[in-house]
């Protein structure tokens, strides 16, 4: 009797261990995701590295939670809708981590109407709203006892074990990433944020307020422009280096005789805006070609941002408005939420 209770006892230690450090996989590659989708230079700590290595140590970890979950879905007393988001749970984490491997190979961009960086994105909210709920259900509290030094011990196996399996995949299948893990891309895709349809601006009509001054398209060509190579890295999942003509913001609000040291709101014609910091100004250009030629509609004509070492959302097309602004950069969402 004092054996079956031990052992029942270790299995179900084993079981909450599995689902703190599963727990534990989830938020790292949560916040590791974020990061790596909004931040648009390279920090010294390579955030999509640690965002596969997450994924692959929770790989690893399937055979110990295919215990525990079929230990749930033989109790009796479980209760289905409890085994359905188990199950339901189970679905989403293999579909995050299945499109996020296979998007990395570069091979495969599409499965029927989405990409599979918004399959990726999309099963990776409903994962975390599953485990949520899960958690609600099954709250797991952490004890003094499950940082032992045999568990410790274990952790550091996993995460050897996880940085052995990134290494392998990065060598023998995925492909040339950058640390964003964008693919790479001769040329420039047709994208937009959210909703936004592409806009097709007549040259003729469409005219550019910046403060209370406007330009006209001729008035914005005659303007000083610089050729300039920038990256653009987008957050559907690829990036392309392309030569750009362009001028910079500093050098167009000076133009426009805007008083310097104020963040500016630019403002395309669908609505969408983004802030940028005064200090950022001389970095940012307003561009009207790229590869020589002038933007296509489905690119910004007849001018939009370039903003180098930030992710493409920040690189508004359509631009209809630059005005300066009392509301700070990091008064805005991380990411557009129009």
């Amino acid at each position: 009797m004092r054996a079956r209770f031990r052992v029942r006892f270790r299995a179900r230690q084993g079981g909450r261990r599995v689902d703190l450090v599963l727990g534990l996989l989830l938020v790292a590659g949560v916040l590791t995701g974020l990061g790596a989708n909004t931040i648009g230079v390279n920090w010294p700590l390579d955030l999509i590295q640690l965002h596969a290595a997450g994924a692959l140590a929770v790989l690893l970890l399937a055979p110990w939670k295919y215990v525990v979950i079929r230990r749930g879905l033989g109790n009796p007393r479980q209760r289905r809708p409890a085994k359905a988001l188990s199950l339901a749970l189970l679905f989403l984490v293999l579909v995050t981590i299945g499109s996020g491997l296979v998007h990395s190979t570069g091979r495969v961009e599409d499965v029927g109407p989405l990409t599979l960086m918004q399959i990726h994105v999309g099963a990776a909210v409903g994962a975390v709203l599953a485990v949520v709920a899960h958690f609600f259900g099954h709250w797991v509290r952490p004890r003094r006892t499950d940082a032992d030094r045999r568990a410790l011990l274990r952790l550091a196996v996993l995460g050897a074990g996880a940085a052995v399996a990134t290494t392998a995949w990065d060598t023998w299948a995925a492909t040339g990433r950058r640390f964003t893990g964008s693919v790479p891309k001769p040329a420039l895709e047709v994208t937009s944020w959210i909703n936004d349809g592409i806009q097709r601006v007549e040259a003729g009509q469409w005219s550019l307020r910046v403060g209370e001054t406007a330009f006209d398209l001729d008035r914005i060509l005659a303007l000083p422009h610089e050729r300039f190579t920038a990256i653009l890295d987008c957050t559907s999942g690829w990036y392309s280096s392309q030569e750009w003509d362009g001028v910079r913001l500093s050098v167009l609000l000076d133009g426009a005789g805007v008083e310097p040291g104020r963040s500016v709101e630019v403002r395309a014609v669908t609505g969408y805006a983004r802030w940028f910091g005064a200090g950022t100004l001389d970095d940012v250009w307003l561009v009207t070609a790229v590869g020589g030629r002038a933007l296509s509609p489905g690119h910004g004509f007849p001018a939009r941002i370039v903003a180098p070492g930030r992710r493409g959302f920040w690189w508004v097309k359509w631009v209809a408005s630059i005005q300066p602004s009392s509301r700070p950069p990091w008064a805005q969402s991380v990411f557009p939420l129009s």
